[in-house]
């Protein structure tokens, strides 16, 4: 059974209308979603039941996109494609007002804590404050879980209507061990099934439920809802999750419950004191863009899968509930081809009716990419993009960050030549006497750039070992934006860095290639390189703010 197949999935019939090229891009993408990120065009061949001329077509459109990039044979989803599940996020605002509160009651607690909202008959992970430990939770943003299994599902199913009770029943009776939860261990036919509607009256009656190792054994969850304050209905849940060997669930409840139940009355009170958002402004000029891409490409674009993929991007922060004319208008699409592809996305679930003619997105449209890729580190994001300036350049190209004085390489691309620069990823050289740790420096805090002040001694001839002179250095890194190193930490090697800096504009690694001083003067090095390093930053940058808007993207 593919993932996340339910009964609305099996039994409605295709719209007339739908678009038949959106549901088979949509395919591919969770495919790939379901496969960790990377599929190669023949496992989504045989995955999707698609021809292969189909799937080259839909892998061409989306990498034209930005959402997937062709390594060789492979497809492999990249950042760029989670700015749709980021539309859904944006709309629900509730990530961007409870975010804060959730992950101090995990430092609080030394626990992760997660918030979840209902998907139909599963829970869907909105937001993860983990616990770096050996034995740590692996549930991303985007995993769909089953209800029964979980913590959270009680309490939604507080909720549910007979229709609702109906599709669950339905479900698992054709899915008895969760096949069609990718994120879950599937369960065995010889375990005994929950009592999940029993569990759903003690939810109700309680206010809370518990998950003493549904999902797997020594997993535990104590679970309470968020009530949006206009409603009174649940807008989410937040959960506190362990395992036994440091909490049972009796344990959970007795100790951490409280405490749970003081921080959802706080989440509460931020959504009923949050004020009403300002729309932000869609991104424009999609529909123009996906006509110049068919223009140049021709047919190996399908200028209606991409069309169709703009409307997702129409909907955002102020923009919860989108008429078909605002949607039209957002994206600059005939008003039928968007009417076209919100019946598409109806079929399909990831866009719902919210009443007054206006549609809403659902949780389902995390499923198109956001999972494999809401745990994305910089160096791995950055990786690709070294890769092809280093091709560009015929120099290596390397990522690294601030370690207290010292830089840390953290992402690396090497090049052929018989003589090169030879740098293992995780090595540390003073951040004074490279153009790398210049740049990083620049951005420090006082206290670290006096630390590095206080450590100058000299590496070769040429480091700088005046204070003074260093503090020059870094005011210049400031006002042209790069730093350049000769022969400062190693005689013979010239080092050309630029800045990489996250979504609030605060530099968070650097980015740069190194040479022999034989090969070129420093003018003409600068001149050549920096332009290619400034657009690689670029590229980096860009991908990060998307990654980054709703998840901690780890520098190392």
């Amino acid at each position: 059974m593919p993932a996340e197949t339910t009964l609305d999935d099996r039994a409605p019939a295709v719209p007339a209308e739908a678009v038949a090229p959106l549901i088979r891009g949509v395919a591919v993408v969770r495919q790939l979603t379901e496969a960790g990120g990377t599929l190669s065009l023949s496992g989504l061949e045989r995955a999707t039941g698609l021809a292969r001329s189909t799937v080259d077509r839909i892998t061409a459109t989306l990498a034209r996109m930005g959402y997937v990039r062709l390594d060789g044979r492979d497809t492999v989803l990249t950042p760029r494609i989670m700015e749709l599940g980021n539309a859904y996020l944006a709309a629900l605002r509730l990530p961007a007002l409870l975010d804060a509160r959730a992950d101090a009651l995990a430092d609080e607690l030394d626990e992760s804590v997660s918030l979840a909202v209902a998907d139909r008959d599963g829970i869907r992970f909105i937001h993860q404050a983990t616990r770096r430990r050996a034995m740590s939770l692996s549930f991303r943003i985007g995993d769909l879980l089953p209800a029964e299994r979980t913590a959270p599902g009680p309490l939604f199913a507080t909720e549910w209507t007979d229709r609702d009770w109906a599709r669950w029943r339905e479900r698992r009776a054709a899915d008895p061990e969760d096949r069609s939860f990718p994120a879950v261990p599937p369960r065995s036919s010889s375990s005994p099934s929950p009592d999940f509607e029993g569990a759903a009256v003690l939810a109700r009656e309680n206010g809370w439920a518990l998950d003493d190792q549904l999902i797997e054994p020594g997993l535990t969850a104590v679970s309470v809802p968020v009530r949006d304050p206009r409603t009174g209905a649940i807008a989410c849940v937040a959960s506190v999750v362990s395992h036994t060997s440091r909490h049972t669930a009796a344990d959970l409840r007795n100790t951490l419950l409280p405490r749970l139940r003081a921080a959802v009355e706080a989440m509460e009170e931020d959504l009923r004191a949050a004020p009403r958002p300002d729309p932000v402004a869609a991104p424009s000029g999609l529909a123009t863009w996906t006509g110049a891409s068919k223009q140049e490409l021709g047919r190996e674009f399908v200028e209606s899968l991409a069309r169709g993929l703009t409307v997702l991007t129409a909907f955002g922060e102020g923009r919860a509930e989108l008429t078909l004319t605002e949607v039209a208008q957002a994206t600059g699409l005939a008003r039928a081809t968007a009417r076209r592809a919100l019946i598409t996305y109806e079929h399909l679930g990831l866009v719902t009716p919210s009443g007054d003619r206006r549609f809403a997105l659902t949780p389902r449209v995390l499923s198109l990419g956001f999972p494999p890729l809401s745990r994305t580190t910089l160096p791995s994001l950055a990786t690709p993009h070294l890769t092809a300036l280093a091709a560009r350049i015929h120099e290596s190209a390397s990522l690294a960050i601030l370690v207290g004085t010292d830089i840390q390489y953290t992402a690396r691309v090497t090049t052929g030549r018989v003589m090169s620069v030879n740098v293992a990823v995780g090595t540390r050289f003073p951040a004074y006497a490279t153009a790398l740790g210049r740049v990083l420096l620049s951005d420090a805090p006082p206290t670290t750039v006096r630390n590095a002040l206080a450590a100058l001694r000299p590496l070769t001839p040429h480091t700088p070992t005046d204070p003074g002179a260093l503090s020059a250095a870094l005011e210049r890194v400031r006002s042209q934006g790069y730093a350049l190193a000769d022969e400062e930490l190693e005689a013979g090697l010239r080092s050309l860095a630029v800045p990489v800096r996250d979504r609030t504009g605060r530099v968070v690694a650097a980015l740069n290639t190194a040479t022999h001083v034989a090969r070129r003067p420093a003018e003409e090095y600068v001149a050549d390189i920096l332009p290619e390093l400034l657009t690689t930053a670029g590229l980096i940058e860009a991908d990060l703010r998307v990654a980054g808007r709703f998840t901690r993207v780890a520098r190392s």
